[in-house]
């Protein structure tokens, strides 16, 4: 198993998803099945998809942001007291 992979299929803990599924919106295979066929998307449906996730992904690392400087900030009042 190369880092690479390793790194793009862990789940991370504040968004919940790995890398792999927040850019692509799938899970990331470990071998590749030439016999299946899958859907081709419209570029543009993919490129909005993508957007979305990112959207969402955002949304939750600046809440994520938001409560840790809360926590300091409360922190740091109880220690100037």
């Amino acid at each position: 198993m190369t880092t690479e992979f390793a790194v793009n299929n862990k789940v991370h803990t504040v968004t919940k998803v790995s890398p792999f599924m927040a850019n692509y919106e799938r899970e990331l295979r470990m071998e590749a099945d030439i016999r299946r066929k899958e859907k081709v998307e419209k570029a543009t449906e993919f490129v909005e998809r993508i957007k979305k996730i990112q959207e969402e992904m955002g949304a939750v690392l600046r809440k994520a942001q938001e409560d840790m400087k809360r926590q300091v900030d409360i922190g740091q009042q109880e220690v100037e007291k």
